[in-house]
C-alpha cells in the first residue's frame, strides 16, 4: 500500500506546480485553470506584506502538501486522504485474498508433496514386511525383497527430486523425516549377513515411517474447513494404513516361525488397536463418500480373508499359532488390502487438491474482482474529483479574467475617457459576465464582481468630476492671478519710468521682481492643468536671453553663473516655456545650496540637440529620492494625489514633456546635484552668423575650477557673477496687448513659478 500513497502524494505536488515552465504551459493543465493560478499569485503577491514576509509556511516541500496554498491542491488533498482510506479499506481485503490464494497454493504444493511421501511411506511399509518375514525364516520371500529393495529405492529418488525447491513448504519437515532412515543400507546389509534382529529392524522401519507420517504437511496453511479435515483424513487414513503394514510385516514374521515371541503378542495387540483408532479417525473426517470407498475396500474377498488369518492370531494368546497360516498367503492377502487402502488415501488426496485449486481459483477471482473494484473506485473518485474541480477553477478563472478585464481595461478606460477635454459621455462599463455552467456561489461571487465594478465606476466618475472641476478652478484662479500680475507689472512699469529717485526705483526695481516670480507662481497653476502660457515670442531667442529671462524668475539670482554656454537660438514659440523649466531648477538649485555657494549652468551642443546643465554643491540627495524625482520628471506620477511640497517637480516634467526635452537629475562628481536638460533639435533654430566660437564647456570636476575669462562670453554677454546680475533697465511699457510680443532685445521675460516655490522647500 506504500506505493499507491506516494502516487498520490506525488500528484498532490504536481497539482501544486506552477502552470508554466520554461517550455510552457504544462500538458495536462487546462489554460483557464492555469490563468486561474496565474491570478491566486498575483493576488497573494498584491497582499503580501510590504516587508515580503508572507506569514506561515513558505510554499514547497512538505508544507505545501500538508496545508496547499491552491483550490486544486486542497481538493487534491482530499481525494488523497478519501483515496488513501478506501485503499486501505480495499488492501486489508486484498491481503485477505491474497492470503487465501497464497495459502491454497501451499496447500496445493503440501499435498502433492505428502502424497509423494506416502508414495514412498507405501514401498518402505512394503519392504519392512518383507523382511521381517524373510527374518521369520520364509526363504520364498528373499527374491521379493530384493525387487522391493529397488522400488524403495526409486520412491525415494522420486521423493528427493519434489525436495529440491527450499522455499517450498514442508520440504525441510520432510528432509529432517527422511534422516531417520540414513541407515537403510546398513540395514539391509545386516539382514542380509544374518545378522539383524528381527524385532529391532522392524523398530527401525517403524520409527522411519512414524517419522514422515507424523509430518501432516498442509494443516497449518489450510484456512478452508473442508480443505482441513480433508487433510485430517488423509492423515488418519495413513496412519491406519501404517499400523495395518506393521500388522501385516508382524504377523508376516509370526505366522513363518508359527508362534508368537516373547512379548510379542502385546505388541501385536498395540498395533491392532492403533489401526482401529486410525480407521475410527478417519471416519471422523471423512466424508460420506471417502468413508463409503474405505468401506468397500474393506469388504474385498482378500480383506475378509486377511480378518479370519487376524483373528487366528488374536486367539493365539499363549504363543503358539492355533491354526497354520502360510505366512505367503497372508502376505498377498493384506498387501492387497494396504494397496486399497493407498488407492482411497490416494482418492482424498485427489480430493484435497480439486479442492485446493478451487480455493485458488475463487481467491484469484475474488482478487481480480477486488482489484477491478479499487481501481474503479479510485479512477470514479478521481473522476469525480477532477470535474469538481473544473466546476470550480474554470468558472473561477473565467471570473478571474473578467476581474482582470475590469482593473486592467474598463476602468482606466472609463476613466481616460472622464479625462478627456471638453463634455465627454462616458458610457459605464459592460457588466461583468457569469461564467457558464458555474454554480450558485460563483454567480454570486459574479453577481458581487458587478455590483463592485459598479461602484467603482460610480466612485471613479464623482473623482473624475472633482478632478475635473478642480483643474478648472486652478486654471481659473492661475489665470485671474496672471491677469493681476500683469496689471501690477504695468503700473509697476509706470512708476519706474516716472521715478527719478535713485534709491525708490531700486525699491521698485526690487518690487518689479517680486511680480515676475507671483507671475511665474500664477503661471504653474496653468502648467499643471495643461495650460499653455499665452505669451509667445515672435522670432528666435538667444540662449544666453533666456537663461536671464529664467534668471529674472529666481529669488537668489546673484549666486548663479554662466560657466561656459555655447550660443545657439531658441524657437520663439518655446521661450517662455523654456525660460519657466530653467527657472525652477535654477532656484531649487540655489535653495538646497549653502548662500555662500554658486549655481552654475553649463551649455554645449551634442548629438541629436543641445544639453544644458544646472549644477549646485549643496547635500545632494539619496539614491532612492533621486529615482522618484526622476520618475517624477518624466511624468508617471499625478501631481493631484503628490504632497504639495513636489509640484515643482511636476511642473518641471510637465514642461518637459511638452517641449520633447529630457530632463534628469544625477549626483554631481564633488557635491551636490546635476539638473541636465537634452533640447531636441526641433526647438533650436540656426545660430546667429555674427556669433563668435564658443570655448568648450568645462563640466564639473572634483579639481577646483579657475576663474572665469573675462574675455569670453555668451552671446557676447560675459559669465558674470551674481554680484554683477543688475536687474535689466525697463523700457517704457505701452498699454498691454492681448497677446504679448517681446522684442529680443528685452531679456525679462517673466514666466511663472510653482506653487510650492513660495515656500521655498522643494527639492530635486
Amino acid at each position: 500500500m506504500a506505493s499507491p500513497f506516494v502516487l498520490l502524494t506525488m500528484l498532490v505536488g504536481m497539482w501544486n506546480l506552477p502552470c508554466t515552465g520554461a517550455g510552457g504551459r504544462i500538458r495536462g493543465v487546462s489554460a483557464p485553470a492555469c490563468a486561474f493560478q496565474r491570478q491566486e499569485h498575483v493576488v497573494s503577491a498584491r497582499h503580501r506584506p510590504a516587508g515580503g514576509e508572507v506569514d506561515g509556511p513558505e510554499p514547497g516541500g512538505l508544507a505545501t502538501l500538508v496545508r496547499p496554498r491552491t483550490i486544486r491542491g486542497r481538493l487534491a488533498r482530499i481525494l488523497v486522504f478519501s483515496l488513501v482510506l478506501v485503499l486501505a479499506l480495499l488492501g486489508v481485503t486484498i491481503a485477505g485474498q491474497v492470503g487465501g490464494y497464497l495459502a491454497a497454493g501451499d496447500t496445493v504444493s503440501s499435498v502433492s508433496l505428502a502424497l509423494k511421501v506416502q508414495d514412498f511411506v507405501q514401498e518402505v511399509q512394503r519392504e519392512r514386511g518383507l523382511t521381517n518375514g524373510m527374518l521369520g525364516g520364509e526363504t520364498r520371500f528373499q527374491p521379493t525383497v530384493l525387487t522391493q529393495r529397488t522400488a524403495t529405492d526409486k520412491a525415494q529418488t522420486a521423493l528427493n527430486q519434489a525436495l529440491t525447491d527450499d522455499s517450498a513448504p514442508g520440504v525441510a519437515q520432510v528432509r529432517d523425516a527422511l534422516s531417520r532412515l540414513s541407515g537403510l543400507t546398513s540395514t539391509r546389509e545386516n539382514v542380509d549377513a544374518g545378522r539383524a534382529d528381527r524385532n529391532a529392524t522392524f523398530q527401525y522401519y517403524t520409527a522411519g515411517i512414524a517419522a514422515l507420517n507424523g509430518l501432516q504437511l498442509g494443516l497449518d496453511q489450510a484456512q478452508d474447513p473442508q480443505l482441513r479435515r480433508g487433510l485430517q483424513a488423509l492423515y488418519a487414513l495413513g496412519d491406519a494404513k501404517e499400523y495395518t503394514g506393521q500388522e501385516r510385516g508382524f504377523l508376516n514374521g509370526v505366522f513363518a516361525a508359527d508362534k508368537f515371541g516373547s512379548g510379542e503378542y502385546v505388541h501385536f495387540t498395540e498395533i491392532r488397536a492403533s489401526k482401529q483408532a486410525g480407521l475410527t479417525d478417519y471416519a471422523r473426517h471423512a466424508t460420506q463418500p471417502q468413508q463409503a470407498a474405505l468401506d468397500e475396500a474393506l469388504r474385498t474377498d482378500n480383506a475378509t480373508k486377511a480378518a479370519a488369518s487376524e483373528t487366528v492370531a488374536v486367539g493365539s494368546t499363549r504363543g503358539p499359532i492355533d491354526t497354520r497360516t502360510d505366512p505367503v498367503t497372508w502376505w498377498n492377502q493384506m498387501t492387497s488390502v494396504i494397496d486399497a487402502e493407498r488407492k482411497v488415501q490416494q482418492a482424498v488426496g485427489n480430493d484435497l487438491t480439486a479442492r485446493a485449486q478451487d480455493l485458488q481459483g475463487q481467491a484469484s477471482t475474488t482478487l481480480a474482482v477486488f482489484l477491478g473494484l479499487a481501481l474503479l473506485a479510485v479512477a470514479a473518485e478521481v473522476v469525480l474529483v477532477i470535474g469538481s474541480i473544473r466546476s470550480i477553477v474554470r468558472p473561477l478563472a473565467a471570473l478571474a479574467s473578467e476581474a482582470d478585464d475590469v482593473a486592467g481595461r474598463r476602468l482606466p478606460a472609463a476613466i481616460a475617457a472622464w479625462h478627456q477635454p471638453g463634455e465627454v459621455e462616458v458610457e459605464p462599463p459592460q457588466p461583468v459576465r457569469t461564467p457558464p455552467k458555474a454554480g450558485a456561489e460563483i454567480a454570486s461571487v459574479a453577481q458581487a464582481l458587478d455590483r463592485v465594478q459598479t461602484t467603482a465606476f460610480e466612485l471613479a466618475s464623482e473623482q473624475a468630476l472633482v478632478r475635473r472641476n478642480t483643474t478648472e478652478s486652478l486654471a481659473n484662479l492661475g489665470r485671474r492671478n496672471q491677469n493681476l500680475v500683469r496689471r501690477q507689472l504695468n503700473f509697476i512699469s509706470e512708476f519706474e519710468q516716472e521715478e527719478l529717485d535713485p534709491s525708490a526705483l531700486a525699491n521698485l526695481f526690487e518690487l518689479d521682481h517680486l511680480a515676475t516670480r507671483m507671475r511665474r507662481n500664477a503661471e504653474s497653476l496653468l502648467v499643471l492643468v495643461g495650460e499653455t502660457s499665452p505669451r509667445r515670442w515672435a522670432e528666435p531667442l538667444a540662449l544666453s536671453d533666456v537663461i536671464r529671462a529664467g534668471l529674472s524668475e529666481v529669488e537668489d539670482y546673484r549666486r548663479v553663473v554662466l560657466r561656459r554656454v555655447d550660443e545657439v537660438l531658441i524657437t520663439g514659440a518655446v521661450v517662455s516655456e523654456l525660460a519657466h523649466l530653467l527657472a525652477e531648477l535654477i532656484e531649487n538649485g540655489l535653495a538646497f545650496s549653502p548662500p555662500d555657494l554658486e549655481v552654475e549652468i553649463y551649455g554645449r551642443r551634442v548629438a541629436g540637440g543641445y544639453m544644458l546643465a544646472v549644477v549646485d554643491h549643496g547635500v545632494g540627495m539619496a539614491k532612492d529620492q533621486l529615482a522618484k524625482a526622476n520618475a517624477r520628471l518624466r511624468g508617471e506620477e499625478d501631481f493631484i494625489v503628490a504632497p504639495t511640497r513636489f509640484l515643482g517637480h511636476y511642473v518641471v516634467g510637465r514642461l518637459a514633456q511638452r517641449l520633447g526635452i529630457e530632463v534628469e537629475l544625477t549626483v554631481s562628481p564633488v557635491s551636490g546635484i546635476v539638473a541636465r536638460m537634452l533640447l531636441p533639435t526641433d526647438i533650436l533654430a540656426e545660430t546667429r552668423p555674427d556669433t563668435p566660437k564658443q570655448a568648450e564647456i568645462m563640466w564639473p570636476s572634483a579639481e577646483p575650477e579657475a576663474p572665469p575669462l573675462a574675455s569670453t562670453g555668451v552671446g557676447q554677454i560675459p559669465p558674470m557673477r551674481s554680484e554683477q546680475v543688475q536687474p535689466p533697465q525697463r523700457q517704457p511699457r505701452p498699454p498691454a496687448p492681448a497677446q504679448p510680443v517681446q522684442s529680443t532685445h528685452q531679456p525679462s521675460v517673466r514666466v511663472p513659478h510653482r506653487c510650492e516655490r513660495l515656500s521655498g522647500t522643494t527639492k530635486f
